[in-house]
């Protein structure tokens, strides 16, 4: 990674801009060109570096119903069962934790009725009975931002 990449992993944690052509105002900030930017961003994806870009939509204003859910895992059995449940589309992210509750994950689905059906597909696919769903009962929204180096927060928008 150069410091073009890190500039660019920067201005792309902000968000797209909305307008037609996001990609050149973003290598517009980054001092690239359209099709550089987008070259970079490939290689980027591709290496690991960076895992997706999305929207990230308020699921509450859209009428879906979203939970966080812990599971109880053999630690012998953690990687598996996170394999299993990251293939669902339903499922934002999963994290390992230390604790009883050593897996943990978000689920968003149309109806609290769809997360429980998946949960009792996931229980039966992975053989793990302690599966517990706490529905969101109040949204915080945590902005993570980790800067690559190349700009400060304020230059960067964060400040």
């Amino acid at each position: 990674m150069d410091g073009i990449d890190r500039r660019l992993l920067d201005v792309l944690q902000r968000g797209l801009p909305l307008c037609a052509r996001p990609y050149v105002a973003v290598a517009d900030e980054v001092g690239v060109s359209e099709d550089e930017c987008l070259q970079r961003i490939a290689r980027l994806k591709q290496e690991g570096i960076i895992r997706r870009l999305g929207g990230v939509f308020s699921t509450r204003a859209l009428g879906f119903y979203s939970a966080l859910v812990a599971m109880v895992v053999p630690p012998e059995d953690l990687d598996r069962v996170a394999v299993v449940v990251s293939e669902y589309p339903e499922v934002t992210h999963n994290y390992a934790r230390d604790g009883r509750y050593n897996l943990w994950f978000t689920l968003v689905t149309p109806r609290e009725e769809d997360a429980r059906a998946l949960l009792d597909e996931i229980r039966s696919r992975t053989g793990v009975r302690e599966v517990h769903l706490v529905p969101a009962g109040r949204v915080f929204k945590i902005r993570a931002h980790f800067p690559m180096g190349v700009l400060n927060e304020e230059a960067a928008g964060y400040a």
